[in-house]
């Protein structure tokens, strides 16, 4: 059989693209932690930034150790895209397409005009007794 070489130049420009698509998400994930009050940085340590997105969902850190279960970690990473969806002001939809097409829904995220709300002074106050929901 004859096997063909493969080009260098093709791998090369390959590889260019795709460093530069993940330098580009690492660039939107860094705008979107800093527009929800986070360090950017975060975006850069592994199983930090998953915590960091946990937090930025509103829920407790130790949904950090529901990723770690195979299946389970599919859902969750659904349900803190959609969760981080709403916090900046966006639907289920929206949270979906972060969740599965990321590359796309982080820019849009980071670099639109999307505003963080944590809504945890409502949340104090609804625990208080002052605003009934």
């Amino acid at each position: 059989m004859n096997q063909q070489e493969p080009n260098p130049i093709l791998i090369t420009f390959m590889l260019i693209f795709v460093f530069a698509i993940i330098i580009f998400l690492i660039i939107s994930m860094w705008k979107v932690f800093e527009k929800a009050g986070q360090p950017g940085w975060a975006t850069l340590i592994p199983i930090y930034n998953i915590y960091i997105m946990v937090k930025i969902a509103g829920k407790e850190g130790w949904w950090v150790l529901l990723y770690l279960i195979p299946i389970v970690s599919l859902i969750i990473s659904i349900i803190v895209s959609i969760e981080i969806a709403k916090k900046f002001g966006k639907d289920t939809g929206f949270g979906i397409g972060l969740a599965f097409l990321g590359i796309i829904f982080w820019p849009i995220l980071g670099f639109g005009d999307a505003v963080y709300n944590d809504n945890k002074i409502d949340k104090d106050l609804e625990e208080l007794g002052e605003v009934n929901f």
